[in-house]
Order: C-alpha cells, then sequence, then structure tokens
C-alpha cells in the first residue's frame, strides 16, 4: 500500500443534504418533509409524546438529588507529593498550596481546593496550606515533621457550630 492509495473505506463519508435548491435535487419546495402537518414544520415537539400514553420520563421514578452547593476537590494522595519532591518539581522550602500543586503538573485542575489524601508515604517535611486532609494523610505529614494548614478554617468551623446549633434547637423542640 502506498500513500497515494489510502482512501476511506466505502461510505463513510457522506455528503451533507442540501434541500430546497430546486426541484431537480429531489429535495426542493418541501425538502423532503411532505405536506403541511405537525412533522413538516419546524422545531416540532415529538420527542416526548407516546400518543396520550403516559410517557417514559414520567413512568420511571425519581431519585436522589443533585446539591448544587456541593465543591469538588483536587485530591492529591502522599505518594504524588512525594514523587514530585524528588523530581524536583515542588520546593520543600515554600509552603504547598494549590497553585504550587497545580504548578508541579500533579493536578490539571484544582476546582474549589486540593485535598489531601494518606495514600504512600511521604519523607519530605511539607507545610501544607490546602483545603482539606484526612486524618491520615495529616499525620504522616505531621509524623515527617512537616505542618497542614486548612484553608477557610474559620468558616469551616462556623459553619459547623450552626449545624449543630439548629440540631440541638430541633431536638429540644422534639423533646
Amino acid at each position: 500500500m502506498k500513500h497515494n492509495e489510502i482512501r476511506d473505506n466505502e461510505g463513510a463519508t457522506h455528503y451533507r443534504k442540501r434541500v430546497g435548491r430546486g426541484i431537480g435535487s429531489g429535495l426542493g419546495k418541501t425538502c423532503g418533509r411532505g405536506h403541511k402537518g405537525q412533522k413538516s414544520r419546524r422545531g416540532k415537539a415529538l420527542g416526548a409524546f407516546e400518543g396520550g400514553q403516559m410517557p417514559l420520563h414520567r413512568r420511571l421514578p425519581k431519585r436522589g438529588f443533585t446539591n448544587k452547593w456541593a465543591k469538588t476537590f483536587a485530591e492529591v494522595n502522599l505518594d504524588q507529593l512525594q514523587k514530585a519532591v524528588d523530581n524536583g518539581r515542588l520546593d520543600t522550602a515554600q509552603p504547598v498550596d494549590a497553585a504550587a500543586v497545580r504548578g508541579a503538573g500533579i493536578v490539571k485542575r484544582t476546582h474549589d481546593g486540593v485535598r489531601v489524601l494518606g495514600r504512600g508515604e511521604l519523607n519530605a517535611k511539607l507545610d501544607l496550606v490546602v483545603a482539606g486532609a484526612s486524618k491520615s494523610a495529616r499525620q504522616a505529614v505531621e509524623a515527617a515533621g512537616g505542618s497542614v494548614t486548612i484553608e477557610n478554617a474559620e468558616k469551616l468551623a462556623a459553619a459547623e457550630a450552626r449545624k449543630t446549633k439548629r440540631g440541638k434547637a430541633a431536638s429540644s423542640e422534639q423533646g
């Protein structure tokens, strides 16, 4: 086979249907839609209509919900941090925050912040400034001589306090 012999398989490419271009094209005047009726109109709404029968999307039960306030975190494990330090992509003298993690190429997007998880081992002394960290990750970082600072810790604590206050108020009304 030579470069000049390479072709698409038969039927792999299709010409675009050009409608309304005269009687000789076979798709002039009504453009292949026939005469009148809902199906000949633009923007026809027949997708879910089943002739009066209860449509499928209403026959099936609804389950769960989507929390529109849920946050998405970029998850980083300890072994990824150690590998970045070993390769010289992370500076141990500087605090490691979301921008540093992204700059080191550990994650592509930081979304609502970086959350550190405890998979792997960490030997380097790192000062982490992150949105969250698991208990095991925090223990491993502190064991290596580093520190973990949670961003917006005051906001999180205040929100937690409000939740507890609401929970106590609701339980006292019931009792």
